[in-house]
């Protein structure tokens, strides 16, 4: 196993949450949501190769190797199947464990995943903008320009700037990869998904959610009251109570034959 950073929260008995962060984010970005979820089980955050504490792990910057680390993670920490959250990219890397191997995962939620390999994503989304940088660390300024705003990004310290930039062979590599194939097959993530989209985000989020959802054998889609694509961030408490719903919904349903 590549050596990532990661955390764990809470040691409550209840198979564990995984959070698995976006494009030039980092296992701090979440948290927030993780202080405000489900303390009966443990907490996992982790940065993905190539970013914050496991920026020193390199290529290949794939969907796949990322969905080798979480498996790799899983096997090593875990002896029941996690509930796993994935935001933005992260989503994809937690439909793709949940296709190639069913065992480790017990349900999933994703917020705003990217599906890049579809007809009709817009060619000039942030990834989009990084993607067709040839220098990866512009590539990783332009992407976090749309994201946060010149002025926000002017703002950062050079070295935070220069860090993020330095992040860019990790965006450019992932995104490029997604825009190649789709990482999962919907027919095979059989798992119980939870596709959330915020009110204010862009319509192609919105979009891709309730195609997911439709796509899935167990898919339902669900608003964040005023949230945009930033929302696990910006308005964890309503995420927070979006995942709990989910999971107690799951554990009070009626099984077949009741």
């Amino acid at each position: 196993m590549v050596s990532l950073w990661w955390e764990v929260a809470g040691e409550g008995s209840a198979p564990p949450l995984v959070l698995i962060h976006g494009s030039m984010d980092r296992a701090a970005g979440l948290l927030r949501l993780s202080r405000r979820l489900d303390s009966d089980r443990p907490v996992v955050r982790y940065d993905r190769r190539g970013y914050g504490r496991s920026r020193s792990v390199g290529p290949p910057w794939t969907v796949a190797a990322n969905i080798d680390d979480l498996e790799a993670l899983l096997d090593e920490r875990s002896r029941d199947p996690a509930v796993l959250f994935g935001h933005s990219f992260g989503g994809n890397v937690a439909l793709g464990l949940a296709d190639r191997r069913p065992d480790l995962v017990d349900a999933v939620i994703v917020y705003e995943t990217p599906l890049s390999w579809i007809e009709w994503w817009p060619g000039d989304s942030a990834g989009g903008a990084a993607v067709a940088n040839r220098d990866p660390g512009d590539g990783a300024e332009a992407f976090m320009r749309r994201l946060v705003g010149d002025a926000a990004w002017e703002r950062l310290p050079q070295s935070k700037r220069q860090a993020r930039r330095s992040e860019g062979a990790a965006l450019v590599g992932e995104l490029a990869d997604l825009r190649r194939e789709a990482p999962w097959r919907a027919e095979r993530v059989r798992v119980p998904v939870l596709a959330l989209y915020g009110e204010t985000g862009r319509p192609h989020h919105r979009a891709a959610m309730d195609s997911l959802a439709k796509s899935l054998p167990d898919g339902r889609v669900q608003m964040v009251p005023d949230a945009g694509h930033a929302g696990p961030h910006t308005h964890a408490d309503a995420v927070a109570a979006a995942v709990a719903g989910f999971i107690t919904g799951r554990r009070s349903a009626p099984t077949p034959g009741d």
